[in-house]
């Protein structure tokens, strides 16, 4: 059977599961000191005050929005070239989407974040789409404020500051195939307490005296001993990912109907070209035992039944992400763009 190169996948090895089979061997596989380990190395390694675990990016989403007091009657706004994971955190903490479209490095759009403020715009969710920081500051001019998402940008920069440490708050995701996995897993991260304290009560409900509204939404030590490896190797990570996107720009650049992925200070969680007729570079890569992917499938404007927003739309119909991640073999990389080159002529 002909080898397929996957299109993403996690970076493991013995280093990781030597922790996480301490971590069993310790008796204590529920949250605990590792969990409070994990969260201090997140917030050191972005530049905040504290962070809070959560059992998903979802969940931290979820966890942010009712900690900054986001409820019913009120709207936060999305981009809508992103995955459905922040329409769901908006719907469960009873608020309603506003989606919006994005703008050409295909982060939310700050002229169409404007125009979609009204009186109960209660917050903005702004993603690091792909990796690439966005204008983070521009938005928190707007006034309502921002969450940071950095499901897809942890230890990317802007303005030598990390990507997290700008807004009012800011979640991470450690699902498996992200920048850095613990398998699932999110993190709500702020640097105020009070925030971070709110999160912290919402993700438990044991031991409470009132009826407010929480879930089950914690992390667990075997998690953190293996996200305590992976921060680790974070800048490997992030160098192998740049070495990889630099070596597509190389391979590809001149390439006529391709779009190549050049983004300033991007840590390349996604290496998405654009070309006019997405489906057709989808399936001829995947007959050659090439695994890309649409980076979003569908837009949030089509999921939310809200009004069209032309640039994600173009994008969706345009966007290819090619495989990258930090086990990619070198030679990998020069046969996905070779038959990249191959499917385009």
């Amino acid at each position: 059977m002909e080898r397929v190169i996957s299109h993403s996948r996690p970076t493991l090895g013995q280093a990781e599961a030597d922790a996480a089979a301490d971590a069993v061997l310790s008796g204590h596989v529920a949250c605990g000191d590792r969990t409070a380990g994990f969260e201090r190395a997140v917030a050191d390694a972005v530049g905040v005050a504290a962070a809070a675990a959560t059992s998903s990016g979802t969940a931290a989403l979820y966890a942010a929005l009712r900690a900054l007091g986001v409820g019913p009657d009120d709207e936060v706004i999305v981009p809508s070239f992103v995955c459905t994971a922040l329409l769901h955190a908006v719907w469960a903490a009873g608020a309603e989407p506003v989606v919006c479209d994005v703008g050409p490095d295909l982060n939310l759009s700050p002229d169409a974040a404007r125009a979609g403020l009204t009186g109960r715009t209660a917050a903005i969710i702004l993603p690091h789409i792909f990796g690439t920081p966005a204008p983070v500051e521009e938005f928190a001019a707007l006034g309502p404020p921002v969450v940071e998402d950095c499901a897809q940008a942890i230890g990317a920069e802007a303005g030598g500051a990390k990507c997290g440490s700008f807004g009012a708050v800011s979640t991470f995701s450690f699902y498996a195939t992200k920048m850095m996995t613990t398998g699932e897993g999110g993190m709500f991260a702020s640097n105020r307490a009070d925030l971070v304290g709110r999160a912290r009560d919402l993700i438990e409900y044991d031991k409470k005296s009132d009826a407010a509204r929480r879930f089950n939404l914690k992390f667990n030590d075997v998690a953190a001993a293996i996200g305590l490896v992976q921060i680790a190797r974070l800048g490997d990570f992030i160098r192998r990912r740049r070495e990889i996107a630099a070596a597509y720009d190389l391979e590809l650049s001149g390439l006529p109907g391709i779009t190549l992925a050049r983004a300033a200070g991007s840590v390349y969680y996604r290496y998405a070209v654009e070309v006019d007729d997405a489906d057709a570079l989808i399936s001829g890569l995947r007959s050659r035992g090439i695994a890309a992917a649409r980076p979003v499938d569908p837009p949030l404007h089509r999921v939310a039944g809200t009004a069209a927003c032309p640039n994600a739309e173009r994008a969706w119909a345009r966007a290819v992400s090619l495989p990258i991640y930090p086990s990619l073999a070198d030679a990998d990389v020069r046969h996905v763009a070779a038959a990249v080159r191959a499917v385009m002529s």
